[in-house]
């Protein structure tokens, strides 16, 4: 159904005077700016549900959550916007030295949904909460382990953040490519994507783990601290990994000492149907990294959650003055974050939305599997949850990848539908071939027959 655009621009009387400061003086993210010579930037102006309207009143039905998998909750929940208003009146920051009421309690209840995990460390972005497992590692390395297993292993195709040593730990290579050069120490292993498959065997899940014991055996256990994964692998593919892939990475962890750090800043908080992604597997992760869902995009914070036996690591000595983790975020003092991701906690609790996201999740599926018999184009779907893809193909036969153009005008052609979508983009070259869905935890079937019929005419004017 669609939505009811809101009266005004909070105030603001001249919208086209806002779009020109934005073409201006904005630096856009992930944007080629010459564009903007010729045409107007986007500017969103307001959410509310499933649907944001942009500067010129046009609706759209939001099937990325804010662009990158963020707004779990949906738009316009004052609920939330109340609790982080009042927790600012009250004590808006203080740095992380101290602790806050609302950095307590959210603590709290993240570990009641995390068994086996004890301490979470705040940040404001995904990418810092990675760089803070890389720091624990390294420290750890340093004090325990005589300077060896200093090294962090990375995957094929995931992506971890955007700074140098995130960047260092990233498996998309045109995300990576003129921003080297990068820290020593980062090792990657192969991807586990079944369709684009590097090994002709039956059990591939099991297979593609042992890939990772041949890089650990070629580096030399006693080098590798550390292991880092997405649960799902998002911008690389929307990658969910074979069938006993994650019980073998488990126990190669567990047999060479190697920590195991989990990156759920797109898969957290329930997008996958689950709280966290890994828990579909049934492993038990050293460390766990999230971001984007926590608070839905209604303030920021990310967590670096941990082990009590990784804590411990760092109050062996307290008579030594460098035996604590000596890190500091700025913003991880901030109390909005935390006071939002409590009243975000509690929505998705109340509102039984992590049901709701496996429902919705299989009719996305259904709806894409359903498209994928009316275009050839369509070689593979794939998700877990309300996270989902489409990889496009130019012949189903020898699996070659469509024509990024060509992908990209699917997404442009549902835009003007009035739907947004995601592609993946500037990852893997010749392989930024795959549609990304990740619909709001809030979906209707309405939203995702919406969502899908949106594609389906795209697919049919784009590709024939």
């Amino acid at each position: 159904m669609k939505g009811t655009a809101m009266e005004g621009f909070s105030g603001v009387n001249d919208i086209g005077a806002v779009v020109e400061a934005d073409r201006v003086h904005v630096w856009h993210h992930l944007s080629q700016h010459k564009q903007y010579e010729t045409v107007d930037p986007r500017v969103i102006v307001e959410g509310k549900g499933m649907r944001v309207w942009d500067a010129m009143g046009k609706e759209h039905l939001d099937a990325v959550s804010g662009g990158v998998w963020t707004v779990n909750v949906g738009y316009g929940r004052e609920s939330i916007a109340n609790a982080v208003r009042d927790q600012l009146i009250k004590m808006n920051y203080f740095a992380g030295a101290a602790g806050s009421i609302p950095g307590a309690l959210f603590a709290q209840r993240l570990i009641e949904k995390m068994p086996g995990l004890a301490r979470v460390y705040y940040s404001n972005s995904g990418s810092e909460a990675n760089e803070k497992v890389y720091k624990m590692v390294r420290q750890i390395s340093h004090r325990h382990h005589g300077g060896k297993k200093w090294k962090i292993l990375f995957r094929e195709r995931d992506y971890h953040g955007t700074t140098i040593a995130a960047l260092a730990s990233g498996g998309q290579a045109q995300r990576n490519a003129q921003y080297g050069p990068f820290p020593d120490g980062f090792v990657q292993v192969p991807h586990c994507l079944e369709y684009r498959k590097q090994w002709d065997v039956e059990n591939y899940g099991e297979r593609a783990a042992d890939a990772i014991e041949e890089v650990i055996l070629r580096e030399g256990p006693d080098t590798i601290g550390c292991l880092v994964l997405e649960p799902v692998t998002a911008g690389g593919g929307v990658i969910v990994p074979p069938t006993g892939y994650w019980e073998r990475v488990q126990e190669i962890c567990r047999k060479y000492d190697i920590l195991l750090h989990i990156d759920e800043v797109v898969c957290g908080v329930g997008r996958t149907g689950v709280w966290f992604g890994y828990q579909h597997y049934g492993v038990q992760p050293d460390f766990v990294t999230m971001a984007k869902g926590v608070a839905s995009g209604y303030a920021a914070i990310s967590c670096t959650v941990t082990t009590e036996k990784v804590f411990e690591m760092f109050k062996d000595d307290a008579s030594d003055p460098m035996s604590y983790f000596r890190d500091i975020s700025t913003f991880g003092g901030c109390t909005a974050g935390p006071a939002a991701a409590l009243e975000n906690m509690r929505i998705i609790e109340d509102e039984g939305l992590l049901a709701n996201t496996l429902a919705m999740g299989d009719r996305l599926m259904h709806n894409l599997s359903a498209l994928m018999d009316r275009h050839r184009v369509i070689g593979e779907v794939r998700g877990k949850g309300l996270f989902c893809g489409a990889e496009l193909v130019a012949d189903r036969g020898t699996r070659e990848a469509a024509d990024e153009r060509k992908v990209a005008a699917v997404v442009a052609d549902c835009m003007a539908q009035g739907v947004i979508i995601g592609m993946t983009n500037r990852s893997v070259p010749g392989f930024n071939n795959t549609l990304c869905l990740s619909p709001a935890l809030i979906a209707t079937a309405d939203d995702i027959d919406e969502i899908t019929g949106a594609i389906d005419g795209a697919l049919g004017r784009v590709f024939g």
